[in-house]
């Protein structure tokens, strides 16, 4: 097998390559939303893919065979690439594949037969329910920033959600008397999730009580959660205050936010939920999928949540 020359350029690359993955990139950014992150990965790897087929003096995905796929998996090993990496690249291929068969510009879709590159999967961490309650119970809501840090936790747990989507919540997005809130997840996808009614109760005592504090610049900001300037809170601020009450409560488990959301779709399974309404809730881009065949109401997701789980 050839390796990689150096890095071809979009100048040097045949344009009977490049022109079908420019359609295929356009096609799939209008169809699904992607966002910019994701589009530039699709494009990232499909050009090294073309970079390769060029350096196998291969002009057209027509003449692509299972071989030349299957070489450019073990190349990307050979480099350095993870399974993680690699299963990336193949499914920006077959993604590719799967279009121009469609359009009828491959006689077959060849990428059909090459195997996924194993992936181990490491089950992440969880906090059991008395954790999480220590956590919560660690946090001073004598202090008005500990009754604001104490709304953000039981927000995460209570919803799933992910930081991105926490701190990018507004006020118009808590819809109080359906017991709902409206998240913008990856893509800009809009979903809403139940949020149990202590989370409710500590996100009102916060809008009322301590929001107007904090927010200085009065200004008129609508994100929900503000830190000490008045502004909407980082990454990396919500995991300190994450971080802080995990120690204060004596869990020696590296808390970060994210576990929260773990802890959450753990604690619904465990306790009987259906497993496509946890799927529903947590905003999973394959969620799309089980749609195809069944419809989940609001007044069902939101059942399945006070059900299961254990602050609904």
């Amino acid at each position: 097998m050839k390796v990689l020359k150096k890095n071809i350029t979009k100048d040097l690359m045949p344009k009977s390559l490049l022109r079908p993955m420019k359609e295929f990139i356009d096609y799939i950014t209008i169809e699904r939303g992607l966002s910019d992150n994701t589009k530039f990965s699709y494009e990232h790897d499909l050009l090294r893919f073309g970079e390769y087929l060029t350096n196998q003096n291969i002009n057209k995905f027509s003449n692509v065979k299972i071989q030349q796929i299957s070489d450019f998996l073990i190349l990307l090993s050979e480099l350095g690439l993870n399974a993680t990496s690699r299963a990336r690249y193949l499914s920006a291929i077959r993604g590719m594949f799967k279009y121009l068969y469609a359009k009828g510009e491959v006689e077959s879709d060849v990428s059909e037969l090459v195997d996924l590159p194993k992936l181990r999967r490491k089950l992440p961490d969880t906090l059991s329910v008395e954790d999480i309650e220590k956590i919560l119970e660690a946090v001073d809501i004598s202090q008005k920033a500990g009754i604001r840090d104490r709304a953000i936790l039981e927000t995460l747990y209570g919803c799933g959600l992910r930081v991105s989507e926490l701190i990018g919540l507004k006020q118009r997005d808590i819809i109080y008397e359906s017991e709902i809130i409206r998240v913008f997840g990856k893509g800009s996808k809009e979903r809403f999730v139940p949020i149990g009614r202590t989370a409710i109760k500590w996100i009102e005592e916060y809008r009322v009580k301590v929001r107007p504090h904090f927010n200085k610049k009065s200004v008129g900001i609508d994100v929900l959660f503000l830190n000490q300037r008045g502004g909407s809170f980082s990454r990396m601020g919500i995991w300190k205050i994450v971080e802080r009450y995990s120690s204060l409560a004596g869990i020696e488990l590296n808390v970060h936010p994210h576990i929260f959301r773990h802890s959450f779709a753990t604690h619904l399974l465990e306790g009987g939920a259906d497993l496509r309404a946890v799927q529903e809730m947590l905003g999973h881009a394959d969620i799309s999928t089980t749609q195809i065949y069944t419809h989940l109401d609001r007044d069902y997701i939101k059942e399945v949540h006070k059900s299961f789980h254990p602050r609904g």
